[in-house]
């Protein structure tokens, strides 16, 4: 079965860093796109990073640009995210999502999440 699980979460902070895993099963996870979500109380659910198949790009929300870095081990079938200098906005349960398939990727919702792992950046 598809299964996605988060680890890395920590207490860390302002400008401190963290790195997030995403370990994934059931599936070839290299075929597909993952995404990064987070949600917070109160706050709107957000991605904050979505990685392609393929040629690996990816896209980020303007909130964490030049401050978080998505990447893959393919071998591994890992989704890594790379969390530098944290702000208190930060703090939000992260998760790993499956997106779409190819060249679809970070295109299509997602169809499968892992439980989450929190970050907190105190103020």
């Amino acid at each position: 079965q598809v299964q996605l699980v988060e680890s890395g979460g920590d207490l860390v902070q302002p400008g401190g860093s963290l790195r997030l895993s995403c370990a994934a099963s059931g599936f070839r996870m290299s075929y597909y796109g993952i995404g990064w979500f987070r949600q917070a109380p109160g706050k709107e659910e957000e991605e904050v990073s979505c990685i392609n198949p393929n040629d690996g790009s990816a896209d980020y929300a303007e909130s964490v640009k030049g401050r978080f870095t998505i990447s893959r081990d393919n071998d591994k079938s890992m989704v890594y995210l790379q969390m530098n200098n944290l702000k208190p906005e930060d703090t939000a349960i992260y998760y790993c999502a499956r997106r779409g398939y190819g060249a679809r990727g970070c295109l299509y919702s997602r169809d499968n999440w892992g439980p989450g792992t929190r970050v907190t950046v105190p103020s």
